[in-house]
């Protein structure tokens, strides 16, 4: 039990939630399956203090279908799913009675209503595949996000600032254990403790290169989007100035993967773009599958070997099933956890399994990432903060995570890429964050207290809540 209670603590008071449908400009592939459009739930959570005072907080999520529970069910029957689920959230977040400080509150929903209602929610669907975790996760973010940004948005302040002793009750001795056999402790240890502060205004972007992407004028046919945004991977360097990207892989065709990697990295050096990282989306179950390309890679291509900064998440991401040693492939690379790092305990059982590197996602909820942050970095594992395609609102919790966290290189974004129109209205007021120039984003115009939307200035016209417990 959290030992003490403070007079900044809050309480969630009453939810609005929107659905706001969003479709790709270009296809983007996750492992066996394309996402083409995503609904992104957008959450108003307004929360009261012991005093009476109220605020209003805002938090936004892609439903990611296919990264939160990779299926041989239809889009459609998860799709769904998910929305009931966010509906159902809805409802139970407006009648949490529980108190505290964000991390506080969004721990103990996590740990007691989020569970029982997932476990509700597979009890109803009866012999039905029952909805991962992970996807459970990504539907509470949004409101978890907005109750963070209500607390700073109550008391006046970035929220970032609100993650040490003189706003929380408690220190992370109360939520983390150590590793056994080592000398970290958490108690007397706070978030602030780990966190980059004041946090850098511009970061190196990462550009993402989906398996659909065209890298190639030979792969043009006609059918391509003809909206002034770049189509060919070199016009997107070009344009934006990028000097790192990501390549989606499929982890079932080593061959493919190869000249995948090695075609995008011949693009890379000939346009001065220094970084690569390939991603294998957890379709791989066997270590010698990564060894063998890195190998071929490091005697074939040495230079490009070389770019590759980390190796991201090859492996199934129920790492509880399928308790891989991945020693041999972080002998060679740093590899990062991603879709495996629901939270610290298994970002704690990765680590003795040979990750040695976190991919943290505000889409895992704002709490979880800032309990996973620390875990990692008191244990001496690298962090990156990887993007779910975040447009609109998510963007901007998204990129502050990673300016905080002091991440091996910059923030994957790519919004952009696959709907850049979406978020027009958010850009009028950030447009650095929208955009990437020189290879960064910019968090310059991001400031006042929560998150910093600077809602005001963001002229977005919202359709009809589908749940308003106001």
């Amino acid at each position: 039990m959290v030992p003490i209670a403070k007079d900044t603590d809050i309480r969630a008071k009453d939810v609005s939630l929107y659905f706001l449908p969003v479709e790709t400009r270009v296809p983007l592939k996750f492992g066996p399956e394309t996402l083409t459009y995503v609904t992104c739930a957008r959450v108003c959570m307004r929360v009261e203090d012991t005093k009476g005072n109220v605020a209003e907080g805002w938090g936004e999520t892609p439903l990611s279908v296919q990264w939160v529970w990779p299926s041989s069910l239809t889009y459609e029957e998860r799709h769904e799913a998910l929305k009931a689920f966010c509906i159902q959230l809805a409802e139970a977040w407006a009648g949490f009675e529980s108190s505290g400080h964000p991390v506080e509150v969004g721990h103990a929903f996590q740990e007691t209503e989020l569970k029982k209602h997932l476990q509700r929610l597979n009890q109803e669907r009866g012999e039905a595949e029952p909805m991962p975790w992970l996807a459970a996760l990504v539907c509470c973010s949004a409101f978890d996000i907005a109750l963070h940004d209500a607390y700073g948005v109550l008391h006046q302040v970035p929220v970032y600032d609100t993650y040490n002793a003189s706003y929380m009750n408690a220190d992370l001795a109360e939520y983390l254990t150590p590793a056994d056999g080592g000398d970290v402790t958490f108690g007397g240890k706070y978030p602030a403790d780990f966190l980059v502060m004041p946090r850098p205004n511009e970061m190196p972007a990462w550009h993402l290169v989906g398996g659909k992407d065209l890298i190639d004028e030979s792969e043009l046919d006609g059918t391509e989007p003809d909206d002034g945004y770049p189509v060919l991977l070199r016009d997107w360097i070009r344009r934006d100035g990028l000097n790192c990207l990501k390549v989606k892989l499929r982890g079932d065709d080593a061959e493919w993967d190869y000249e995948r990697l090695t075609r995008v990295g011949e693009i890379a050096i000939e346009e001065n773009a220094d970084w690569l990282t390939s991603d294998f989306n957890c379709t791989v179950m066997d270590p010698a599958y990564v060894n063998e390309i890195l190998d071929r890679l490091v005697v074939e291509y040495p230079r490009m070997y070389g770019s590759i900064l980390y190796v991201e998440q090859p492996f199934p991401y129920d790492l509880e099933e399928h308790r891989i040693d991945v020693h041999s492939v972080s002998a060679r690379k740093p590899l990062f956890m991603d879709e495996s790092a629901h939270d610290w305990h298994l970002v704690k059982l990765g680590r003795a399994l040979g990750w040695t590197g976190v991919a943290l996602k505000t889409c895992k909820t704002q709490t979880g990432a800032l309990l996973t942050l620390c875990w990692a970095k008191a244990h001496g594992m690298t962090l990156m903060v990887q993007d779910l395609t975040n447009p609109m609102l998510a963007q901007i919790p998204h990129v502050l995570l990673a300016a905080h966290a002091g991440t091996i290189m910059g923030v994957e974004t790519n919004c952009m890429q696959f709907y850049p129109e979406a978020s027009l209205a958010e850009a009028e007021a950030h447009p650095g964050l929208y955009a990437r120039r020189d290879g960064k984003v910019s968090l310059g115009t991001i400031g006042g207290p929560g998150f910093g939307y600077c809602l005001e200035k963001i002229d977005r016209e919202l359709p009809p809540p589908i749940v308003d417990f106001d």
